[in-house]
């Protein structure tokens, strides 16, 4: 008899559901992309109704439910949090005990209520270590049989970082670091003081770290500041945070403004501000601190396994330029991490969690690949559905029968300036658009990044963008000839392709940096002459593949602009309903969904 495992992540933010049958990932997907509210921490109805519905599974028919931390050992630290720092932070513990009291603290009640719409029986839940559903999504899908497994976060239910180890279809927990003292919530406070939003900005701190000068006096006594204020960090990697600067613990903000205005000279940046030189520096120095722990945790994984493979999850390891440091760092062979490593994939590792050790199951073969299915996960629409959608909007549209002829015309299309939004096949799980809900450019206009980044995304001009190469081009762009689907890791640019930078490069502006010409794919070479970026082969997704392929015949070049398909603050497109408002609120010249293309002058004539 088949072990079918639901796993489930809710109520913090980022929820989702993954269903798992006999060890084999059958589908998962984020609440997000159902409900349109970006980051929702609700409970997943939509998300568990998808997947089952994917996997042709009936709710009585699943062996067990598997949630993705244990809600009475989270209580236990909030309570304990607060008596240790009593009696600061009583008017958020005030606030924080009614919400406990009613819903969190009886979760597997809650959770048996809000399931009940699917079935009556009673399936057991199971409730994994956070941390141990993060090493599980990092561990069982991944292509090694023996690795050292590292995951790294803002905190679980006590732990902030685990090393583990994955052999065979166990994991072992080595060793673990608990709050307060956590990596995650280091960058989040920076994060937050550098005015952008906790729990999703991350990607904009790492993405300015590069505007920052690395020669700078500056930036060198910030550095100096944080690794004699702020963090002790120990030869381990292990840590200690000085909580006389932050205010996690004990109130609803990251860290004490005051006291941090009064070390680094500046006050917090107001959301939306100007960025200034000072703001770049400082999201270097912290981006570079953080850089040394990862590679020190890293060292201290390999020592103690003794493995030659490393393996990642946690919101942490989605800073794809402390991965690619990891990498070049030499400690491993090898190394995967988790495309959906934050509390998303935390439903995945549940599930995988409960199938090796509560149900006891083999761990399946994967050979040289990974059982991510590419991420490709989420739901599909095909043609019948997509004409339906558009049929509604009494547009017109072209079919093409012929997929390589549609990919010929697209492709022609991107080369002559056109942005297009491409949508197909399934939606991809995790943050990261990976070539079926994309917005795709050309990489050789230098206009492309302001295009993209102010008229259709509607964010900040400084976010760089990733390339989609051929798998077997990479190298000829970029220094090293490796394998990268998942735009998880960074690259630099080939010095013979580079442009040099004027002599006065860092007393330029931010805007002036942005916009001198680094390269001939400028808007995808970063302020740095780095790049995030993804490698696409044949195998992992045929039509991304041959679209970038009929581009590189027109223009010789292998790569295509790659960016989510999403507006800013908006979750990414899930149906072809979704790609079309987006289509027709932006400034998109086409859209591409299955066989179908739209001209957005022919929809609006």
């Amino acid at each position: 008899m088949a072990i079918v495992i639901l796993g489930i992540s809710a109520f913090y933010h980022d929820s989702a559901a993954a269903l798992i049958i006999d060890g084999e990932i059958i589908a998962a997907a984020q609440e997000e992309r159902f409900t349109r509210i970006k980051n929702d921490p609700g409970f997943p109805d939509n998300a568990i109704k998808y997947v089952l519905e994917e996997g042709g599974i009936n709710y009585n028919d699943l062996s067990a439910i598997a949630f993705y931390d244990k809600p009475l050992l989270k209580f236990e630290r909030l309570l304990e949090t607060y008596h240790a720092f009593s009696p600061k932070g009583l008017l958020s513990f005030v606030m924080a005990m009614p919400v406990w009291i009613k819903e969190k603290l009886f979760i597997k009640k809650l959770i048996r209520k809000k399931i009940s719409r699917f079935g009556s029986s009673k399936i057991p839940i199971l409730f994994p270590e956070h941390h141990l559903s993060h090493a599980a999504s990092a561990y069982y899908p991944s292509p090694f049989d023996d690795a050292a497994i590292l995951t790294i976060d803002g905190v679980g239910e006590w732990a902030t970082t685990t090393i583990c180890h994955g052999k065979a279809n166990k994991i072992t927990i080595l060793k673990e670091l608990h709050f307060p003292h956590s990596a995650g919530l280091l960058y989040a406070a920076f994060t937050y003081y550098l005015g952008f939003k906790v729990n999703s900005g991350e990607y904009k701190l790492m993405g300015l770290a590069p505007y920052g000068n690395p020669n700078s006096i500056q930036t060198e006594e910030f550095k100096k500041k944080i690794l004699t204020e702020l963090v002790d960090i120990r030869e381990d990697g292990s840590i200690i945070l000085n909580m006389h600067y932050f205010d996690f613990a004990t109130k609803q903000r990251m860290a004490d403004d005051k006291k941090w205005e009064a070390l680094f000279g500046m006050p917090r940046r107001e959301p939306e501000s100007v960025i200034s030189q000072i703001h770049m520096d400082l999201a270097l120095a912290i981006q570079e601190v953080t850089e040394s722990i990862i590679i020190a945790l890293a060292g201290t994984a390999q020592k103690i396994t003794g493995s030659k493979n490393l393996v990642m999850a946690g919101g942490v390891a989605l800073n794809c330029v402390a991965n690619s440091k990891v990498a070049k760092s030499g400690i491993f062979e090898n190394i995967w991490i988790q495309p959906a490593a934050g509390d998303a994939g935390g439903a995945l590792g549940a599930a995988y969690a409960a199938y090796h050790i509560w149900g006891k199951g083999e761990r399946k073969k994967h050979g040289f690949a990974d059982a991510m299915k590419g991420a490709f996960l989420g739901p599909q629409y095909d043609d019948k559905y997509i004409l339906r959608a558009i049929r509604k909007y009494e547009v017109g549209f072209s079919h093409f029968e012929n997929f390589a002829e549609l990919t010929a015309i697209v492709s022609k299309k991107i080369a002559d300036g056109n942005v297009v939004g491409w949508f197909q096949d399934r939606m991809e799980f995790g943050p990261r658009a990976l070539g079926n809900r994309s917005i795709l450019g050309d990489p050789r206009n230098p206009e492309m990044q302001k295009i993209i980044n102010v008229k259709i995304k509607a964010r900040e001009e400084f976010r760089p963008f990733a390339p989609s190469i051929l798998l077997e081009d990479a190298g000829l762009y970029f220094k090293t000839d490796f394998c990268s689907p998942y735009m998880l890791f960074v690259e630099s640019l080939k010095d013979e392709l580079r442009n040099d930078e004027p002599g006065n490069y860092y007393e330029l502006g931010l805007h002036d940096r942005l916009y001198h010409i680094r390269s001939n794919i400028q808007s995808v070479t970063h302020v740095d002459y780095s790049a995030r970026v993804q490698t696409v082969s044949k195998e992992s997704n045929p039509k991304f593949y041959q679209l970038i392929s009929d581009f590189k015949k027109i223009t010789g070049c292998s790569m295509l602009i790659n960016t989510s398909f999403n507006v800013r603050d908006e979750p990414v497109v899930c149906t072809p309903n979704d790609a079309y408002q987006d289509f027709m609120n932006t400034e998109m010249d086409y859209l591409v969904m299955g066989n179908f293309l739209l001209d957005k002058r022919k929809v609006q004539s």
